[in-house]
This record gives structure tokens, C-alpha cells and sequence, in this order.
């Protein structure tokens, strides 16, 4: 439970909050379980403090100290944290449904086991946040820093990633579903098994992108930069291709049946035992591409 004499100078206003932080600057306030429901709280110091299970819903956390501050369990349903420091904090299983994190510090922080759904992370910096098994269905990352980030098993269907930095972030077996990546930058971002169902990639930034075994059957990647990526055993059954560069990227055994590579560019791209049934290949040069063992367009299989 939360210590009393903490709660009782927070609800005395910022001036007094303030003042004692500044008094005692190495205690961590303990404001654990405590009911902050739409509390107006902006530019708080609550660095380090412990707020386990307590209910922010509707708080306004705008512009506040929160690093490493501990969140986890916490309720901050529509929670304001716009341009707040949250680096290192902790929010493990945490409910942040429609939380508006724009522009907020949180490289670092844990989330965990966290339900984000709708969440607002645009412009936000995520740099090396752990995002394992969140629930992001529909959050939004426009122009978000999320490098390194750590996204395992993230449920991102339906998020808008539009520009949003992604060099080195880790989505293995992430769900993407109609996910909105146009312009996003995935250079050395790793996406094996990821489910990225009629997602839109439109010029996006996947050089050296490792994507084996990723389901991209029906997605926009059209203009998209693919060169060196690693797309073996990728289904792109019916996917736009249309204008990628796919230099020097691995296809093998990938599933291109119904797909549209007019204008793509395959200089070096390895192909060998990849699917071409039906595909599209108008204006595009397949000399230097290795079709060993591919099933070409007209069904029979290139030596």
C-alpha cells in the first residue's frame, strides 16, 4: 500500500511535492496501489518511485519524471504521458489502453505482458525497449525511434508504423496484420515468422532485413528497398512487388505464386526452388538471377 505521508504531499500540489522531492532526493516514494485516478500531475518528479498497482486512469502525466520508476500492474486506461521521461521504467502487465506516450523518453523501459491497444507512441523515442508479447492491436508509431527494440511476439495488427525507425528491432514471430509500415525503416531488423498478412510496406527500408519463413502473402511492398534480405522460404503468394529492389536478396524456396515483380529489380537475387507459378514479371531482367530449380511461370521447372 502506499506510504500516506507520500500520498498526502502529492495531493497537496506541486509546489509542496516538489520542495520535499528536492529535500529528499535518494527516497523513492511509494505510491503503490494508490487511486490517482485523473489527477493532474504534470512535470511531477516521480523518478524511482513505486506505483505498482496504482490507478492512473485519465492522469495527466504530461512532461513528468518517471524514470526508472516502477508502473507494473498499474492502470493508465487513456493516461496522458506526453513528452514525459519514462526511460528504464517499468510497466510490466500494465494497462495502458489508449495511453498517449507522443514524444515521450522510453528508452529502456519494460513493458512486458502489457496491454497497449491504441496506444500513441508518434515521435516517441523506444530506443532498446522490451516490448515481448505486448498487445499493440492499433497503437500508433509515426516517426517513432524504435531501434533495437525488442518486439517478439507483439500483437501489431492494425498499428500504424508509417516512418517509423526500426533499424536492428527484433519482431520474430510478431504479428503484423494490415500493419502500416510505408517509409519505415527496417535496415537489419529481424521479422522470421512474422505475420505481415496485407500489410503495407510501400517504400520501406529492409536492406539486410532477415525475413525467413515470414508470411508476406498479399502485402504492398511495392518500391520497397529489399536488397540483401533474407526472404527464404517467405510466402508472398498474390504480394506487390512492384519496383522492389530485391539485389542480391535470398529467395529460396519462397512462395512468389500470383505476385506482381513488374519492374522489380533481381540482379543476383537468389531464386533457386522458389515458387513463380503465375507471376507477373513484366520489365524485369532475370539474367543474373539463380533459378535453379525454380517453378517458373508457365510451370515448368527452370534446370
Amino acid at each position: 500500500m502506499a506510504d500516506p505521508k507520500h500520498l498526502m504531499l502529492l495531493q497537496q500540489g506541486a509546489v509542496t511535492w516538489l520542495k520535499w522531492r528536492s529535500q529528499h532526493p535518494d527516497l523513492h516514494p511509494d505510491l503503490s496501489n494508490a487511486d490517482l485516478d485523473g489527477a493532474n500531475l504534470r512535470g511531477a518528479n516521480l523518478t524511482a518511485a513505486n506505483l505498482r498497482r496504482a490507478h492512473l486512469s485519465w492522469t495527466k502525466l504530461i512532461a513528468a519524471h518517471l524514470s526508472f520508476a516502477t508502473l507494473n500492474q498499474a492502470m493508465l486506461h487513456k493516461a496522458e504521458l506526453i513528452d514525459a521521461d519514462l526511460h528504464h521504467a517499468e510497466f510490466i502487465d500494465a494497462h495502458l489502453i489508449g495511453a498517449d506516450f507522443s514524444g515521450a523518453n522510453l528508452s529502456f523501459a519494460n513493458f512486458i505482458g502489457s496491454d497497449l491497444k491504441g496506444a500513441n507512441f508518434n515521435n516517441a523515442d523506444l530506443t532498446h525497449v522490451n516490448l515481448i508479447g505486448t498487445e499493440l492491436r492499433g497503437a500508433t508509431f509515426r516517426k517513432a525511434d524504435l531501434s533495437n527494440a525488442d518486439l517478439r511476439r507483439a500483437a501489431l495488427s492494425h498499428a500504424n508504423l508509417t516512418e517509423a525507425n526500426l533499424a536492428g528491432a527484433d519482431l520474430t514471430s510478431a504479428t503484423l496484420y494490415e500493419a502500416e509500415l510505408a517509409q519505415a525503416h527496417l535496415y537489419r531488423s529481424r521479422l522470421p515468422k512474422a505475420n505481415l498478412v496485407q500489410a503495407h510496406l510501400i517504400a520501406a527500408y529492409l536492406v539486410e532485413a532477415d525475413l525467413s519463413e515470414a508470411n508476406l502473402s498479399r502485402a504492398d511492398c511495392s518500391w520497397t528497398n529489399l536488397s540483401k534480405a533474407n526472404l527464404a522460404g517467405a510466402d508472398l503468394t498474390r504480394a506487390n512487388l512492384r519496383g522492389a529492389n530485391l539485389v542480391g536478396a535470398n529467395l529460396t524456396r519462397a512462395n512468389l505464386s500470383r505476385a506482381c515483380l513488374r519492374g522489380a529489380l533481381l540482379d543476383r537475387t537468389n531464386l533457386r526452388e522458389a515458387t513463380l507459378s503465375d507471376v507477373e514479371l513484366g520489365e524485369v531482367d532475370l539474367s543474373r538471377a539463380n533459378l535453379q530449380g525454380a517453378l517458373m511461370p508457365r510451370g515448368d521447372v527452370h534446370p
